[in-house]
């Protein structure tokens, strides 16, 4: 049996285990089994590079996998990555970079990609309300009455 440790800041006992630990990407996780030195707690541990290669490797395949699901989903919805990126959210090559894995999207766009997988009929209406708002780079804001108002030529916005 392992001689136990102290933790170098805490000071609490750690005893050598392996625990589940939770990786998240999207919708989507996996437990993984993490050896380390544990306190008796849920407190901080101690991994070597070596112990967490399993958490990095399950996080490059959640990550991979979820932008396959990104694509997916915006395929089955029938939308370029420009109208995607648009209705849902993070501009105009958000879902360039959501499919790529290279950056994983929002909270907020999860939570849209996920609501629009599991109903699709609800896309017309997140259409409806981003024509309603003011897009970036169009010019002047909503008046209180719906209508846009656009700066006279040569004048900056205050809010610019």
């Amino acid at each position: 049996m392992t001689q136990p440790r102290i933790h170098p800041e805490t000071g609490q006992v750690l005893r050598r285990d392996a625990r589940l630990q939770t990786v998240s990407v999207g919708s989507m996780s996996r437990e993984v089994e993490v050896p380390g030195w544990y306190p008796e707690d849920d407190s901080d541990s101690i991994h070597s590079g070596a112990e967490l290669q399993a958490l990095d490797q399950a996080h490059l395949e959640l990550r991979t996998a979820y932008a396959a699901r990104v694509k997916a989903v915006r395929k089955k919805l029938g939308l370029t990555q420009e109208e995607a990126g648009r209705i849902i959210g993070g501009g105009r090559r958000a879902f360039q970079k959501y499919e790529s894995g290279t950056t994983p999207p929002s909270e907020a766009a999860v939570g849209l990609i996920e609501i629009l997988d599991r109903h699709p009929e609800e896309l017309e209406t997140l259409r409806n309300l981003r024509s309603l708002a003011p897009r970036e780079g169009v010019g002047g804001r909503l008046t209180p009455t719906g209508k846009r108002q656009t700066p006279a030529k040569g004048v900056r916005s205050a809010a610019a």
